[in-house]
């Protein structure tokens, strides 16, 4: 009985331990945002509104958001639209060796990243003049979601009935009638989580912005954040902290929607 009780009180120290290493920053980003000095310790802020009006004076910083939400939105719709043709093409289209190139596509998706791949990406962005193109970086952003977003969408493709569709082609409907008013519908789910799930890739995504756009005016929040500190590599708490909590504002409003209007699978066309 004792090592019983020991042993529960243990498990609930690892997790209390756990929850405060997890929600002490977010308490900070939600604090120090708000406190006339902020420093690194967390504490009950006095609620001035200065630290916003510093950030909203920054040349770069609201426009830089918007950029973000061009290169996510741009992004999101391609490998929402790609992902949904190419999965219902591999899950209606008997190949062979359909199932060895989905995973070989996932696999290589998850070796090759950014960072690997990122001298002939810059490369050939340089030939196809992309460089310092936010259109180039959607591009190369939407190939490189768009293995894992296909091989994740397909399941759903799999359990959407047939029958349904070979009731809109006795009707007449064409291949992309039936995709866009027959399975896109049933599909909702599946495609409200790629999206979610590329506009928080890209969202969060430094190092293929910083490499490819060299104009500040067209570079995201995450390369901009950067230059939220000095050159000696201090950070600006007044900015960083203000700005860091408008740039985590958009994706948690995103996130709750979709997630209150279609709820997060991954897997499954429709509930059976």
């Amino acid at each position: 009985m004792t090592r019983f009780v020991l042993g529960r009180i243990g498990f609930y120290t690892l997790i209390a331990v756990l929850l405060a290493f997890f929600t002490i920053p977010l308490l900070w980003l939600a604090a120090a945002p708000f406190t006339s000095d902020p420093t690194y310790e967390v504490r009950v802020p006095d609620f001035t509104m200065d630290n916003f009006t510093a950030i909203l004076e920054h040349p770069y910083a609201l426009p830089s958001l918007v950029n973000s939400l061009v290169l996510a939105v741009g992004t999101a719709l391609l490998v929402v639209l790609f992902a949904a043709l190419a999965a219902y093409a591999l899950s209606r289209v008997r190949l062979p060796g359909r199932d060895a190139l989905l995973y070989a596509l996932l696999l290589l998706s998850s070796i090759i990243t950014g960072t690997a791949a990122m001298v002939p990406l810059f490369q050939l962005a340089v030939e196809l003049n992309l460089i310092d193109s936010q259109f180039g970086l959607i591009l190369i952003l939407t190939g490189g979601l768009l293995p894992a977003a296909i091989f994740m969408l397909k399941d759903f493709m799999d359990s959407t009935p047939k029958s349904y569709e070979e009731s809109a082609r006795v009707f007449g409907a064409s291949p992309l009638q039936i995709v866009r008013h027959v399975v896109v519908p049933l599909v909702r789910p599946g495609l409200a989580t790629i999206a979610v799930w590329a506009v928080a890739n890209v969202w969060g995504n430094f190092l293929m912005p910083y490499l490819l756009l060299s104009d500040v005016e067209k570079q995201p929040a995450a390369v901009i954040m950067y230059t939220l500190y000095t050159e000696g590599g201090q950070a600006n708490l007044t900015l960083l902290s203000t700005f860091g909590l408008l740039y985590s504002v958009p994706v948690v409003l995103m996130y709750l929607f979709v997630s209150k209007k279609y709820g997060f699978r991954f897997h499954g066309g429709i509930k059976r």
